[in-house]
C-alpha cells in the first residue's frame, strides 16, 4: 500500500494526498455526522488527474469513493474500510462557474458549491434555482439527482441538466463528455441523465452544464395553519395551482410538533402564529418584474379565500422568516433527540392516507418516538422523521433499522410508494434496495452498471449489495 499511496502522491502532489488521520477527520463525515473509514484521501486538481487516479486504481485494485462537498444524507460519499479505499475528493476541481447569460447556462467543475454558482449567476439575474437547506457540490447534486423545496416548479438536477463530463471506472480512466449544453437535443439516447442518481458508482462527475432559471423579481410566503384536517393541504395546492399555475413555487408541508422542536431550539426562528397548529401549509409564490410583491399578496389571499372558514392563522412574509422556520426543521430535531429519518414519496393522493397510516403504525409499536414529520407537499415527498428524545437516554440498539424497515416497507407495499424520494441510494439505503425493488430492475440495473463500470467505483452496486470494500 506504501507505495501506492507514493503512486497517487505523485499524480495529484504530495499536499494533496492526505494520510494522517487528524488532517483526513473533515472527509471521514457527512450530513448525518457518521464516521467513515478511509485509508487516505487524494484531491485532484482535474480531470486530468482523476483519469490518472483511476487508471491506477484499476491496476492496483483499489476502490476510489467520489466525495463531494459531505451534504449527503445515505453515506455514499464515505468510506468503510481503511485498507483498501481511497476518497476521491473533487473539492479542488472549484474554477469560478463559466456563465452562458444568452445560453442561460452554466458549466461548473464538480466540487462547485450550490451557492458559489448562484452568486455568479446573480449578476446576470439567473439562478440555479435547487432549493435545499446544506451546500452542496455541484458533482454531489449530479450523484444525488438533488431535488429541494422548489421542485413543484423547477424540477430536480435531471431535469436541468444540459451537459455531463465523467470520468469513467472502466480500467482506462475514459473521459466521456455526454451533451453540449443543448436545452435541445434528441439525436439518439440521452446516455447523461444515467449518471444523475447513481451515488457516484457509475463514474466520477468532473464537470456539468446545468440550466439557470430567471432570478425571481418578486417572492411571497405564506404559512397557513390547518387546526382541523390536515388533508386539506392538498385541496389548498390544487386551488393554488389552478389559480396561480406556475407563479407556484413551493408548496410544503410541516407538522405542529416538528414546528415546536425548531421553535424550542434554534434561536434564529420566531413563532409565526398567536397557537401552534398540528399541522401548516408553507406556500411560495415567486414572480417576475411585472407582478410585485403586493401583487403576488393578492392572488395569495384570493387563491386561499374558498377556505377561510375552514384554516386558521395566515402568517405572510416577502423575505425568508417563514422559510427560516422550514429549514430549521432538522436542526430543531437533532437538538431533541435521536432522529429517525426516513425519505419517502408517494403520489400526491395517496400522501395523507399514508401519512395516517404511519402515525398508527408508529403510535401502535414505538409510542415513545416522538413524529415530527415535515416535506414536499407538491411532489408527493414526505420526510417522515420522529426523534427519540434525549430524556430517554440513549436510543435502543436496532430500535432506528426496525423502524425503518417498517416504514418503508409499508410505502412500498401498501401505497406504492419509493423509500428514497430525493436523498438517493447509499449504503444507509442498500439493504432497503435489496429488498423493495423488484429482482428484475435489479439485475438490469446491475448489468448497466457492469457495462460502464466494470471496476469496482464508490459504495454501491446497483445489481443487488454493495461492494466489499477493495472488491
Amino acid at each position: 500500500m506504501i507505495a501506492t499511496l507514493d503512486a497517487v502522491a505523485a499524480l495529484v502532489g504530495a499536499a494533496n494526498l492526505l494520510t494522517d488521520a487528524p488532517d483526513m477527520v473533515p472527509y471521514q463525515s457527512d450530513g448525518r455526522q457518521a464516521d467513515g473509514a478511509a485509508r487516505a484521501v487524494a484531491r485532484p486538481g482535474s480531470t486530468a488527474e482523476v483519469s490518472a487516479l483511476m487508471r491506477l486504481a484499476a491496476e492496483r485494485g483499489l476502490c476510489l469513493v467520489p466525495q463531494g462537498a459531505r451534504t449527503g444524507l445515505t453515506g455514499g460519499g464515505l468510506a468503510d474500510n481503511g485498507a483498501t479505499q481511497i476518497i476521491l475528493s473533487l473539492d479542488r476541481l472549484n474554477r469560478p462557474p463559466r456563465i452562458d447569460a444568452a445560453n442561460r447556462s452554466a458549466d461548473c467543475d464538480a466540487g462547485v458549491r450550490l451557492s458559489t454558482l448562484n452568486a455568479a449567476a446573480a449578476d446576470d439575474g439567473l439562478t440555479f434555482p435547487i432549493d435545499l437547506g446544506a451546500d452542496p457540490s455541484i458533482g454531489g447534486m449530479v450523484a444525488t439527482n438533488t431535488g429541494g423545496a422548489r421542485f413543484l416548479r423547477y424540477g430536480d438536477v435531471r431535469r436541468n441538466l444540459l451537459g455531463l463530463e465523467v470520468v469513467l471506472a472502466d480500467g482506462k480512466g475514459t473521459v466521456a463528455q455526454f451533451g453540449h449544453g443543448l436545452w435541445k437535443d434528441n439525436a439518439g439516447i440521452d446516455l447523461k441523465q444515467i449518471f444523475a442518481g447513481s451515488a457516484g458508482a457509475l463514474g466520477v462527475v468532473t464537470r456539468a452544464t446545468v440550466a439557470l432559471q430567471p432570478l425571481p423579481a418578486s417572492r411571497v410566503t405564506a404559512l397557513v395553519g390547518l387546526p382541523d384536517d390536515p388533508a386539506l393541504a392538498l385541496d389548498l395546492l390544487l386551488q393554488m395551482e389552478q389559480c396561480c399555475g406556475p407563479l407556484l413555487a413551493a408548496f410544503e408541508g410541516i407538522s405542529g410538533t416538528a414546528m415546536r422542536l425548531a421553535l424550542d431550539h434554534v434561536p434564529r426562528v420566531t413563532m409565526p402564529f398567536a397557537t401552534l397548529p398540528p399541522f401548516a401549509a408553507l406556500i411560495e409564490l415567486a414572480g417576475m418584474a411585472s407582478l410585485d410583491d403586493s401583487a403576488l399578496e393578492d392572488m395569495m389571499a384570493h387563491a386561499i379565500a374558498p377556505f377561510a372558514d375552514r384554516v386558521g392563522e395566515i402568517a405572510m412574509d416577502r423575505r425568508n422568516g417563514l422559510w427560516a422556520l422550514r429549514h430549521a426543521v432538522p436542526e430543531g430535531l437533532r437538538a431533541a433527540g435521536s432522529v429517525i429519518a426516513c425519505d419517502i414519496s408517494v403520489r400526491r393522493g395517496d400522501l395523507f392516507p399514508l401519512r395516517a397510516a404511519l402515525t398508527q403504525l408508529v403510535a401502535s409499536r414505538w409510542p415513545a418516538l416522538m413524529i415530527c414529520d415535515f416535506g414536499h407537499i407538491g411532489d408527493g415527498g414526505l420526510h417522515f422523521n420522529m426523534v427519540w428524545p434525549d430524556a430517554r437516554g440513549p436510543i435502543p440498539l436496532g430500535l432506528a433499522g426496525a423502524v425503518r424497515t417498517a416504514i418503508f416497507e409499508t410505502v412500498v407495499s401498501q401505497f406504492g410508494g419509493s423509500f428514497s424520494a430525493e436523498h438517493g441510494i447509499g449504503p444507509r439505503n442498500a439493504a432497503h434496495y435489496d429488498a423493495l425493488v423488484p429482482p428484475a430492475l435489479r439485475s438490469l440495473a446491475g448489468d448497466v452498471q457492469a457495462l460502464i463500470a466494470p471496476y469496482p467505483l464508490g459504495r454501491i452496486s446497483f445489481g443487488g449489495t454493495h461492494h466489499p470494500a477493495g472488491a
